[in-house]
């Protein structure tokens, strides 16, 4: 292969963000483009796919396809299910991704909404609006356990933020990992109903995978104890909707704190809406400029890796789905 590495990248970044992609790839020709659709980058920049070694973004499978000398593709995002496309699947090329840069917020979002659970926080906030002293006995997370079901970046940090807590902290994670002083008792997946039944809390923080899609089901919410919250801050459709929404109506469980749902933005008409047990936020946990500068240098890293031939960051198991 003769000339410079063609690298383009895809997305806003600022004039001071490009600059430092630049000096993080020497020698290479690096070009942004802020175009939404990726597909008609085909027709508006011709030869410069076609030419590409590397893409930063989304790449639909047609764009896979017309990008010939392909190597490397790093997603900005943690999550990687909607890049995870047949053509992807099928490729060679090596996937990246952002994972870990938002384990820090989403780690503190999950303990908010569990705060906010289970010391009934809406009431509060009614009384506010109302104008009325309400005071009442509430709970407290000391002396609680909290099941983590998964245990990579954001898992982790929660772990040691519930430990610091009083916590007693259960994990579960598909893969094997090193033991952890913050988690107090590690489950394998096919202790996962007795596991859910040992926790006060239940926190998903996995990433969307065919494993992983749809596990809490109705057999789970009916493994979970009645005083139990739910917590979702990683990715929708890990639960499964109609399900989670009957153990909610009926009380089988106490409530839920949800960031990530099966269906985004949430519709107006969703009956998740009108729940008393409920707390909605709108994917929002790690929308912070920390999260978006851990993922400027993820990828300035990788793009320096990837010019001096050496291994890249957080590659993707395509076949695992993270």
């Amino acid at each position: 292969m003769s000339g410079p590495l063609t690298i383009l990248v895809t997305g806003r970044y600022e004039e001071a963000d490009k600059a430092l992609l630049r000096r993080s790839a020497p020698g290479a020709r690096v070009e942004f483009v802020e175009l939404v659709e990726l597909v008609e980058l085909v027709h508006d920049l011709a030869g410069l796919v076609e030419t590409a070694d590397a893409i930063v973004g989304h790449v639909p499978d047609d764009l896979l396809a017309a990008a010939r000398r392909l190597r490397w593709v790093h997603s900005p995002a943690a999550g990687v299910d909607t890049a995870l496309s047949p053509g992807m699947l099928a490729s060679d090329v090596v996937l990246t991704s952002a994972t870990g840069n938002g384990a820090i917020p989403l780690a503190e979002h999950a303990l908010l909404l569990m705060m906010m659970l289970n010391r009934d926080v809406p009431r509060w906030l009614r009384a506010q609006g109302d104008r009325r002293w309400d005071r009442f006995t509430h709970d407290e997370l000391a002396g609680r356990s909290v099941g983590l079901f998964g245990l990579g970046g954001s898992g982790l940090d929660l772990a040691r933020k519930a430990k610091a807590c009083h916590m007693r902290v259960l994990g579960m994670r598909r893969r094997h990992c090193p033991s952890d002083p913050a988690v107090d008792e590690m489950f394998a997946p096919g202790d996962f109903h007795r596991f859910l039944g040992a926790c006060d809390f239940v926190v998903v923080t996995a990433p969307l995978t065919a494993a992983t899609k749809g596990v809490f089901g109705r057999a789970a919410f009916e493994a979970m104890r009645p005083t139990a919250f739910f917590v979702c801050v990683s990715r929708g459709g890990i639960a499964d909707d109609e399900a989670l929404l009957d153990a909610l109506r009926r009380r089988r469980i106490a409530g839920a704190g949800l960031d990530a749902h099966g269906v985004e933005p949430l519709p107006p008409e969703s009956p998740f809406w009108g729940l008393p047990n409920i707390i909605i936020t709108p994917h929002n946990g790690a929308t912070t400029k920390a999260t978006a500068r851990r993922g400027l240098d993820i990828l300035a890293d990788n793009l320096g890796r990837f010019c001096k031939g050496e291994p890249l960051r957080n590659i993707v198991d395509k076949a695992a789905g993270y």
